[in-house]
């Protein structure tokens, strides 16, 4: 059976818990379509080294050896689940991660490409996404903090290979992290799912009429 890899943050910002995490969590172990879901958690840690975040990343390629990664992380003041075309080769912190790191204008991997684009299939994903009642949205950002720098990480690292395709998506806060939130975790782990089936079954994207998803 082919795999998919779902990675979530762990906590960070001095929250008490991470919505990108206790969606992969509830996903692990799902049968989508052709596919085992395996979920791991990443630290909200710059770099390659041992406790760093691309480090564990690289720990669950190497264990999972999926057909397909989608790397999960908490934008809370989002209210859609955000899934991202591109990735930029930049560090750019505005606050420290959880060892105290703060990068400024650094790049992600020195001497990589500027960017790189999703190869999963984005818009199909969001419509999939709205279709199991979660608000969804294509993201032309992810940011310049650990987002960010996973999500150029894998991309790097997936970079030129055919058989393995990745991306990212944010999710919103839930009700259990921001009162104010009126996104349950149930809703983002029932629209990330059918997001996630629709990676399993099918390559093509749909497409985009006057900046609409159609």
């Amino acid at each position: 059976m082919k795999t998919i890899l779902v990675t979530g943050f762990e906590p960070f910002g001095g929250d008490a818990l991470n919505p990108s995490w206790q969606v992969a969590q509830a996903l692990d172990g799902l049968v989508l379509g052709p596919a085992l879901v395996h979920a791991r958690q990443l630290p909200c840690v710059f770099g390659r080294r041992k406790g760093g975040a691309l480090h564990a990343l690289d720990e669950a390629l190497q264990a999972v050896q999926p057909s397909w990664v989608l790397a999960l992380g908490l934008a809370a003041n989002r209210t859609a689940f955000s899934v991202e075309r591109v990735a930029i080769n930049v560090d750019d912190a505005r606050i420290p991660d959880n060892a105290g790191a703060q990068p400024v204008d650094m790049p992600v991997v020195a001497r990589a490409p500027a960017a790189y684009f999703s190869t999963l299939p984005i818009k199909a994903m969001v419509v999939a996404a709205e279709q199991a009642g979660l608000p969804a949205e294509v993201s032309q950002t992810a940011g310049t903090f650990v987002c960010n720098h996973v999500f150029f990480g894998l991309m790097h690292r997936l970079a030129g290979q055919r058989k393995v395709r990745g991306g990212f998506a944010h999710v919103p806060a839930t009700t259990a992290l921001n009162a104010g939130h009126a996104t349950s975790l149930e809703a983002l782990v029932r629209g990330v799912q059918a997001a996630l089936q629709v990676v399993a079954q099918r390559r093509a994207d749909v497409r985009a009429v006057g900046g609409a998803i159609a």
